[in-house]
């Protein structure tokens, strides 16, 4: 194929890549019951989240306020057309995540041809794993990470005289940048194993800097959550400490072989 010929490819591909989008949005903006229901659980009270913290906290510890009920923060809109707004936000957002299997197969399939058999098999790993990766992150911050940083920063006040009322412009940014900041820290291990298979770095040189980059993952987590609750903290960093300890363990694998 000449230049011009890949570009035309890369048009037609970028075309269905906007249209599988739109298609998914479409639909999800008709489901606008069940597409809210999804993102404003964890405001709830009863959420998955708060029933278990709460079954805990009676399991280890006796009387006291629930999780589920110091989390019930009322939310507000404070625009004539944000709700509308958010409504198309939220649908192409959720549009964007569920056609985002066809857009990696197009992506795939116009990066293949230039690829060696030996290099189109290790580009599909590296696209599979990357993808199951970020999802994992995207539900970790769904149904645990975020409901802690709601939970906190929604209850704390400054005087028992200024109550708090959330708006859901900032609800919603407060969740789609937590869950894409973890569904991209999730890549660590993937990130790993292509820096392994380049012999750019060895499990030796990431044990030997264990600590310091403990620190790093100390700052991102504090970066992500801006509290001052240890517990949350503690959440965030404890997986991604998680993700590099397995990294090391597969380079560890790519160095072996």
């Amino acid at each position: 194929m000449t230049f011009w010929e890949h570009l035309d490819e890369l048009r037609d591909s970028l075309i269905k890549m906007i249209v599988a989008v739109l298609v998914c949005a479409i639909v999800v903006f008709f489901f606008k019951d069940t597409l809210f229901d999804v993102i404003l659980a964890p405001q709830d009270r009863h959420f998955l989240t708060y029933r278990l913290i709460d079954r805990l906290g009676q399991t280890f510890a006796s009387g006291g306020t629930s999780f589920g009920e110091a989390c019930d923060v009322q939310l507000i809109n404070t625009g004539l057309a944000r709700q509308f707004l958010l409504h198309v936000k939220a649908s192409v957002c959720v549009g964007v995540l569920c056609a985002s299997p066809y857009l990696i197969y197009l992506l795939f399939h116009f990066v293949s041809p230039a690829l060696y058999s030996h290099e189109r098999k290790y580009a599909l790993r590296l696209a599979g794993s990357g993808y199951v990766m970020f999802m994992l992150g995207v539900l970790l911050s769904y149904f645990l990470i975020f409901p802690l940083i709601y939970r906190f920063l929604g209850t704390y006040q400054v005087s028992r005289v200024v109550a708090n009322t959330v708006t859901i412009d900032s609800y919603m940014d407060t969740l789609m940048a937590v869950c894409l900041s973890m569904g991209f820290l999730f890549e660590i291990p993937v990130v790993c194993w292509v820096l392994g298979r380049m012999g750019l770095v060895s499990a030796r040189l990431m044990s030997r800097y264990r600590r310091h980059v403990i620190v790093v993952l100390l700052v991102i987590a504090a970066f992500i959550t801006p509290t001052s609750d240890l517990f949350t903290l503690f959440v965030v960093a404890f997986p991604m400490w998680l993700l590099y300890e397995a990294g090391i363990l597969i380079v560890r694998h790519v160095n072996r072989n």
